[in-house]
């Protein structure tokens, strides 16, 4: 885990806790006592989701959460709600306003660890299916839709054959292609090539790829696999 964490509360003890359980599960963490701090901090800085206490001295929980929903640049950022406020309709509200979950005190950290995990995977699902994104293996992440790869985020340049190559591979992880199914991936009953230009291809590709590379393996006299 990499993702940054803003953590809103005004009880000390309550910040720390959940920081540290955070930064246990290797999440970066911000923290913040009070509303207006947290505001000014999204001025120049996004986090990957918000730990929001309703309940703050300088202001309501509900409008913070308001606010950031209004916002184009802040809407996309998902909001879990932790509040001693043990009202149904507070919940309803909470949801209504566009928070992803709603954990109340007293709570279980290892709970509310596990509720951020699942709000941040289905976050990254929808962004996804949205972009049109799909993460293969390892750190590599394809977007058929664009014709494109990236690793850790950063755009890799590969032909269109190494492109499809990697899209074949990824297909079914683990399953070994031999070089001859890889041709006719490529070029169906009009290939004119012989099965060795499969290795230059991959050898192309995990040049390309850098540290990821490992994840395609040769198989010794069969072909080709992406496994981790």
């Amino acid at each position: 885990m990499n993702e940054t964490i803003a953590v809103i509360d005004d009880e000390s003890d309550i910040l720390e806790l959940v920081s540290l359980h955070l930064r246990k599960n290797h999440f970066h963490v911000r923290e913040f006592s009070d509303g207006s701090s947290f505001i000014k901090y999204l001025d120049t800085e996004k986090p990957d989701l918000v730990v929001l206490d309703l309940m703050l001295p300088d202001a309501d929980g509900f409008e913070i959460c308001k606010y950031m929903k209004r916002k184009k640049e802040l809407s996309h950022i998902p909001i879990v709600m932790l509040t001693a406020k043990r009202k149904e309709a507070d919940t309803v509200l909470g949801l209504e306003l566009g928070a992803d979950d709603y954990v109340r005190k007293p709570f279980s950290p290892i709970e509310l660890i596990a509720r951020i995990k699942t709000v941040l995977r289905r976050f990254e699902s929808r962004r996804e299916a949205e972009s049109g994104a799909k993460k293969i293996i390892g750190n590599i992440t394809i977007n058929p839709n664009r014709h494109a790869v990236s690793i850790g985020g950063k755009k890799v340049d590969l032909t269109s054959t190494e492109f499809r190559i990697l899209q074949l591979l990824a297909s079914e992880k683990g399953r070994v292609f031999s070089r001859d199914a890889i041709l006719d991936h490529l070029w169906g009953n009009e290939k004119t090539v012989v099965d060795r230009t499969i290795d230059v291809h991959i050898r192309h590709l995990r040049s390309k790829l850098g540290a990821e590379s490992k994840l395609i393996r040769n198989v010794h006299g069969v072909g080709y696999k992406l496994e981790e």
